[in-house]
């Protein structure tokens, strides 16, 4: 009958006719609607079986048990078989099928495994090879429960009788009558591996013509419980040079002894007796009793201490010291507290004290010193790191400026100007003289660049002179270079935000110092001082004028302060001139040199700008955008391009990079050129050639007295 396997009208099974189920699939209703290699990815089933192997040609044997695992892949419905490997069984093992969908055995061969066909306790036939089922793991239990099958109880698993017999044949001819003693070197390697007991010990030995003792170093392993022994030879010892005093071995106790024959040292003693003739049966059995055996005694772990003596093979060696290792390891181990070394050299004798002749004036100190160190003069070293650290970077210069005036009572010299430059990178200083017209002197470089002395020392002496260093430089500081004095009155802005950022290394511009030191000294006047400043200020503007502040910490403190400190408390409480160069004055000059240098590429300074903002917000922090200037190698000087780039960024430092490159770009938008210039307070000790900070125009007293004596009431 042809289409015999067909259904009727309607998907409808016909009279006599069953479903034939060729996939692994849900019942209906049941599960979800993926198809089956979505709804059981990665899901195996996992079955132990066994199968019986017959052995026609061997009498030992008539039959093999050989168990394997069964995989079945609900995903694609296919199976794999595998058997462990079992070492020198000398059969193939491994993988027995490879994974694939396997037919059912006949008459359904048209038909292939699915999940419903397996159980517990039942028989597969793969291939014409019938494997009996006997468990399963608990994820596969489960899954089978789910999809409604009834699991039945696991089987036993039967051993193989030949690989039973093998086994206790093997037993029956390994097992002695009286069991051997087991040497259990390996624990003991595992736990000690690579700890190392150290001693410093010595040898007196008497057939050496030097005097003093030889020194050794004996190296105790923990791991096999082996010494050996390494000499420490002074310099020309005139001995040779050998690796080992010593070489790593077990070290007996009473050495040097008789040889002994061969086979006489050993762990186990055998007695000579008769025995059957049957197979696996010996003539030989272990004397238990250790009859004649010769035991020989090895220095430990516990022998080894210091002060004790020790015969390495006839050399008495002394045990002097050890190190912090081995302390640890004997305190923990044998609760030894008192490790005093033995003292087995005679102390040196006492250096001679080196007399330095006193300087004698020529060269400098330093090279004169050098020369009374050796005999092969060599040349000063200098303190690298120093500069190193406080050498010049990009614009962080590393030099305190000074203004200063000579303190003379010549009506010609008072007038004189001067800037003093302490270089930070090597301690040296160098004076410069304001040239101001009319005045018969010429200005210039007044002292060279070098390391000045300070006044008052002896000029031919042993000791090393000492040199002014960056802590004695301050305003109000009185300073005697070469003969000559000075009275440093300013300082530049560089130097007092150097001062107040190192303010560790310089008291006087530490604000906290100052302050306790003014509060120390106006703690039982509040009520005075309160009525000073209101009198000062008659218009309640909470503002004085620096000089009135200034007379009066010199009235309260009674020359107790200098003027840095002085200045210090002013600029922490001061209101400056904040007055600063026109924008429009800045973009003109810029484009100016633009123009000069012919720089144009303002599109494709715009498209980089645009590359590295990723967000697309035309903001980029102050950094990048110098770095993108940099990489044009654009033609504006340094300070120029920061100054610019400080006006157009935010609170966030972030620079707004679209208007700022139309603001330079001269074709499109050119800035007309002018000059605004704001002229300076005129004061007498101010010349043009010291940059000066901006000056402080009044004192905020409120959070001065808030700080000093706390709040009114």
């Amino acid at each position: 009958m042809m289409f015999h396997d067909k259904p009727g009208i309607g998907g409808e099974l016909l009279p006599g006719q069953t479903l034939k189920v060729t996939n692994s699939v849900f019942p209906e209703g049941i599960g979800s609607s993926p198809p089956s290699w979505i709804a059981f990815d990665k899901q195996v089933l996992c079955f132990d079986a066994y199968f019986e192997e017959e052995v026609p040609e061997k009498n030992q044997e008539l039959y093999r048990i050989r168990h394997c695992k069964i995989y079945f892949y609900p995903e694609d419905d296919t199976i794999q078989v595998t058997e462990p490997v079992v070492k020198n069984s000398g059969l193939n093992q491994g993988t027995l099928v490879r994974r694939h969908q396997i037919p059912l055995p006949p008459p359904h061969e048209d038909q292939f495994y699915t999940m419903y066909d397996f159980n517990i306790n039942t028989e597969i036939t793969l291939y014409g090879r019938k494997y009996k089922i006997i468990d399963c793991d608990e994820y596969t239990k489960n899954f089978l429960r789910k999809i409604g099958i009834r699991l039945n109880p696991p089987a036993s698993r039967p051993d193989d009788p030949y690989t039973t017999e093998r086994q206790q044949r093997h037993l029956a001819s390994t097992n002695p009558f009286h069991p051997y003693e087991r040497f259990d070197t390996l624990k003991q390697f595992l736990e000690f591996d690579g700890q190392v007991l150290g001693f410093s010990c010595v040898w007196n030995d008497p057939e050496s013509q030097l005097t003093g003792p030889r020194e050794l170093v004996l190296r105790y392993y923990l791991s096999d419980d082996t010494i050996d022994i390494r000499e420490v030879l002074p310099r020309n010892s005139g001995r040779d040079v050998v690796p080992f005093f010593l070489k790593r071995d077990k070290l007996p106790k009473n050495a040097p002894t008789p040889p002994y024959h061969p086979g006489t040292i050993t762990n186990y003693t055998l007695l000579n007796v008769l025995g059957k003739p049957e197979r696996n049966k010996g003539y030989y059995i272990r004397d238990v009793l250790q009859t004649g055996a010769v035991h020989r005694e090895f220095y430990k772990d516990s022998d080894l201490k210091i002060g004790a003596v020790i015969n390495v093979w006839g050399r008495q060696i002394l045990l002097c010291d050890c190190d912090e290792f081995t302390k640890e390891h004997y305190r923990k181990k044998y609760g030894i507290v008192d490790f005093t070394p033995i003292q087995y050299k005679t102390p040196p004798p006492p250096k001679p004290e080196k007399i330095i002749p006193p300087y004698n004036g020529f060269g400098s100190e330093e090279d004169s010193l050098s020369s009374c160190r050796g005999v092969v003069v060599k040349a000063l070293h200098k303190d690298y790191r120093q500069f190193l650290e406080k050498d010049r970077y990009g614009m962080d210069s590393n030099i305190l400026r000074y203004a200063a005036k000579l303190v003379t009572d010549s009506a010609i010299d008072k007038d004189r100007k001067f800037i003093i430059s302490f270089f930070l990178s090597d301690d040296t200083i160098s004076i410069f003289e304001y040239a101001e017209r009319n005045s018969g002197i010429a200005g210039g470089k007044f002292l060279e660049r070098s390391r000045i002395k300070k006044p008052g020392q002896e000029l031919f002496k042993s000791e090393p002179s000492e040199y002014y260093k960056a802590q004695d430089l301050f305003v109000g500081a009185r300073v005697c270079f070469h003969g000559h004095k000075f009275l440093l009155v300013d300082a530049d802005e560089y130097t007092f935000n150097y001062m107040e950022k190192n303010a560790n290394e310089f008291p006087m511009a530490d604000f906290c110092v100052v302050f306790n030191k003014l509060k120390s000294m106006t703690e039982s006047r509040a009520k005075e001082i309160r009525k000073t400043f209101s009198i000062t200020d008659p218009e309640h503007t909470n503002v004085i004028g620096y000089d009135t502040f200034r007379n009066w910490v010199v009235s309260v403190a009674g020359g107790g302060f200098s003027e840095h400190e002085i200045m210090t408390l002013g600029r922490h409480y001061g209101m400056r001139d904040e007055s600063q160069t026109d924008l429009h004055f800045l973009l003109s000059v810029a484009q100016d040199k633009l123009k000069k240098n012919t720089f144009e590429n303002f599109e494709q300074l715009n498209a980089v700008f645009l590359y590295n903002d990723r967000e697309k917000c035309g903001l980029l922090p102050y950094e990048t955008c110098r770095t993108i200037f940099k990489s044009f190698k654009f033609p504006l000087p340094d300070d120029l391009l920061e100054t610019l780039l400080n006006r157009f960024e935010d609170n966030q430092n972030q620079v707004d990079y679209r208007k700022f490159v139309h603001a330079l770009n001269w074709r499109e938008n050119q800035v007309r050129v002018f000059e605004v210039i704001k002229e300076p307070p005129k004061r007498e000790d101010i010349w043009n050639q010291l940059p000066r900070s901006p000056s402080v125009t009044g004192i905020r007293y409120p959070p001065l007295l808030d700080d000093l004596f706390g709040k009114e009431e």
